[in-house]
């Protein structure tokens, strides 16, 4: 049974040669096995799949497989021998069908932009690519409902929203390639969850297809229908484990005519977090966008990122917006912690965005200059500036946005997606980098969304690290993480789902009477289990023997 499957990599830089390492450790001697209770590919097989697709839906050359057979940060790898891409609800049924009639598995796969080998296959599963699947199907311009596909990308449907006034209530790093269906079954939180809720609230209906290939269509456009259980909050982050999203319905909000974005620097995080209650009390209903990010971060960041600089230095991203200083201290720093040893020349310990969306350019600004003195005026920020135009707001968040890049460049990375209680969030890097602080090369990176809680804590091992170093530092920071963070009520996945990365890990946040339902609930809906095996749950709860 696998107990932890975690890689770390170098991503290919323009003229280089990327290089892989991995670490893979097992709660017994056995790793991770195929299930024998699915089939293999045969010539019949193939022979139905392209009569339902046609030659090119069906994709079997190696070379074409490759994209397919791993993530975009090259960290997970799957052999699978065939991708197939319908772009009709009907034609993902049909598959569907003889696939669990011939017992093959299958991975549902989006735009594969996940961080935990969700969408990866795991051995020959067989790959079912949503892409063409890119229709947008209707949209209201009134109630701003808009219905599409499922391989629509996030930032193409946003686009045509936008057409109309309307934004997309989700906003990703990965809008560029990601796809809405993958969000939905992902649960994507995202950068502006604290204005907008996630996709629990916004999705309102969606279209499935079961295991068996029957069609649930459920996609309602209703804000309201109290007529019985909610069948589609089943599909909202079941990372495709119980259907296969299809087609999805999704309130949009009214864009906002006015968006305002400072960013500041902080002494510690006990400032951090007293800037976020602030800015709830000081800009209410406008603040769209909270986030924080540390001093190894930003480092990170200006260090990696060609053109990217620090936007409260001269000369930095956000230049040319007003700014004001302060060289108060205050905070408070019992426990509030350090943002690592690599602020670079002259940096701060902690970095924010603080986002708002309204209605009134004039009104937003003030209030937001308001807060911003404010804070200075209590000694929470030393440092602050505005962006001036959407350039210099695009400058500034790639900062914040640019940081799994950057880190990815570096080298190897182990990468943690947590909900922590904001009293403790920061505590546990600090903790994790007292555990490695030994480990040459290493550098631990807290960054995220202050505003939910949501904590990217990333261990970044030095260029070239082998298996063995990597073994080290997976010693030192697992299962510690994860016990760290459920000893003190928060959640292993905050919002990249479980994937294979953590589908063993799902106790760290569940009582096991609700890992066994749902493990209850997937052999009901899947009884076969071809749909992502290995992913999501415990194997034993997925065979019934609890979690």
């Amino acid at each position: 049974m696998l107990k932890a499957f975690v890689h770390g990599f170098n991503k290919l830089q323009p003229g280089s040669v990327g290089q892989l390492a991995s670490a893979v450790r097992t709660a017994s001697s056995a790793a991770l096995q195929r299930g024998s209770q699915f089939a293999q590919l045969t010539h019949d097989d193939l022979t139905f799949f392209k009569e339902v697709l046609g030659e090119k839906g069906v994709i079997t050359d190696p070379d074409a497989l490759q994209p397919y057979n791993s993530d975009w940060l090259h960290k997970y790898h799957g052999r699978t021998q065939l991708a197939l891409r319908p772009s009709t609800t009907q034609q993902v049924s049909r598959v569907l069908a003889h696939c669990n009639a011939r017992r093959l598995a299958v991975v549902p796969q989006g735009g594969n932009t996940g961080l935990v080998g969700g969408s990866v296959p795991v051995f020959d599963e067989v790959v079912l690519s949503l892409g063409a699947m890119n229709n947008i199907i209707s949209f209201d311009e009134v109630s701003g409902v808009l219905v599409a596909q499922a391989g629509c990308v996030l930032q193409t449907l946003d686009e045509h929203a936008g057409e109309r006034g309307f934004l997309m209530p989700l906003d990703l790093g990965a809008k560029g390639s990601c796809q809405i269906g993958g969000n939905v079954s992902t649960n994507a939180g995202g950068l502006r969850l604290l204005r907008y809720g996630s996709l629990h609230g916004s999705v309102l209906g969606v279209e499935a297809v079961l295991a068996d290939g029957c069609v649930l269509d459920l996609l309602g456009v209703l804000r309201k229908d109290n007529t019985g259980y909610d069948l589609k909050q089943l599909f909202i982050g079941a990372e495709g484990s119980l259907g296969v999203v299809t087609a999805v319905s999704v309130q949009c909000a009214p864009r906002p005519a006015s968006v305002q974005l400072a960013f500041l620097s902080c002494p510690s995080f006990d400032a951090v977090r007293a800037v976020l209650l602030l800015a709830k009390r000081r800009l209410g209903e406008v603040l769209s966008a909270c986030e924080f990010l540390d001093s190894a971060s930003m480092a990170m960041a200006t260090e990696h990122l060609p053109g990217v600089s620090n936007p409260l230095q001269q000369g930095g991203s956000g230049s040319g917006g007003s700014s004001s200083s302060s060289s108060g201290g205050g905070g408070g720093d019992a426990g509030g912690g350090e943002g690592g040893s690599a602020g670079g020349k002259g940096g701060a310990p902690f970095y924010m965005l603080v986002e708002t969306h309204g209605s009134d350019a004039g009104h937003d600004a003030q209030k937001l200059e308001g807060f911003l003195e404010a804070a200075m005026g209590e000694g929470l920020v030393g440092d602050g500036t505005l962006a001036g135009s959407d350039t210099q707001a695009a400058a500034i968040w790639r900062v914040r946005e640019g940081v799994t890049e950057a880190l990815t460049r570096r080298g190897p990375v182990f990468k943690y997606d947590l909900s922590i209680p904001l009293p403790h969030m920061y505590a546990l890097v600090e903790e994790t980098r007292a555990r490695t602080h030994d480990l040459p090369g290493v550098t631990v990176v807290g960054y995220g969304h202050v505003g939910d809680s949501n904590l990217h804590l990333n261990i970044s091992a030095p260029p070239g690290c082998d298996g063995r170093a990597a073994s080290e530092i997976l010693d030192r920071i697992e299962p510690f993480v994860y016990e760290w963070t459920s000893a003190r009520g928060g959640s292993v996945s905050a919002e990249h789902g479980l994937g294979l990365m953590k589908a063993e890990r799902i106790g760290y946040s569940k009582p096991p009477a609700a890992v066994a339902l749902m493990g209850r609930i997937k052999r009901m809906m899947d009884p076969n289990g071809i749909l992502n095996p290995y992913k999501v749950l415990p194997a034993a709860a997925v065979a019934g023997g609890g979690g």
